[in-house]
């Protein structure tokens, strides 16, 4: 059997889906990734991609993080691909419980997914450090260096997880609840080392583990079974 059939087996059979994506899942999206041969790790800036997204890189030179984090980050022209509209649909179908997600670009919104457990924060959240108040991402992609609260004045933050932060309780709970009660975990396009997301497999107690990865991880020895597809083209050739 191809890889798309024993993928269209086992949904067309299970009741309860879990999908958790990582940064793979938005690279048909024209999104880089991180890890990757020409993802963002391996592009020369003035500092390290990981030092220049931490809380105290943030806190101790943040023009430089802004001038990073709108160059690399905002992605905001990319549209969600195959992947994001299959999980869309399988969840409108009943079969799909839950998105949990590293990836910080709201694209599985965009897709049409209800239940998405943003891991890592968004993109499309932005907050003033000092009054809290709202601000969408155009606000922080057309602003001129630091953006600054036009109410206080204070600095405005990201919504997403830095290095050094915590993931946020509720999120993190939500996620450990729906993958608890799932009976298939499909995890896709990612490697499976950012913890404490990636301990997060060892929660799901159902009946198949599948992991779509173009390469190689530590937990494939746990699957019961690893495809080498692409995400996108793997799950637009599933049928409802």
């Amino acid at each position: 059997m191809s890889s798309c059939e024993i993928l269209q087996k086992i949904i067309d059979e299970s009741k309860s889906i879990v999908f958790f994506g990582g940064a793979g899942v938005s690279t048909e999206s024209g999104i880089p990734d991180f890890r990757s041969v020409d993802g963002l790790y391996n592009q020369k800036y003035d500092y390290p991609p990981e030092e220049i997204l931490s809380h105290h890189f943030f806190i101790e030179n943040t023009e430089e993080f802004y001038r990073f984090y709108k160059d690399k980050m905002l992605c905001t022209d990319a549209e969600p691909n195959n992947a994001h509209l299959k999980c869309a649909e399988l969840e409108k179908a009943g079969k799909l419980s839950a998105v949990v997600t590293q990836n910080i670009d709201g694209l599985h919104q965009r897709a049409g997914s209800k239940k998405v457990f943003e891991l890592h924060g968004s993109v499309h959240r932005n907050y003033c450090t000092k009054c809290s108040k709202f601000f969408d991402v155009e606000y922080i992609k057309n602003s001129n260096g630091v953006p600054l609260c036009d109410k206080c004045g204070g600095i405005v933050k990201p919504d997403v997880v830095l290095y050094e932060e915590g993931l946020d309780d509720n999120t993190v709970n939500g996620a450990l609840l729906a993958i608890s009660n799932a009976d298939t975990m499909i995890v896709a396009g990612t490697s499976l080392t950012v913890y404490p997301a990636a301990g997060m497999l060892r929660y799901f107690k159902g009946k198949n583990l599948i992991l779509i990865n173009r390469d190689a991880t530590r937990f494939d020895t746990s699957a019961n079974y690893v495809f080498r597809d692409k995400v996108g083209e793997l799950l637009s050739k599933i049928k409802l």
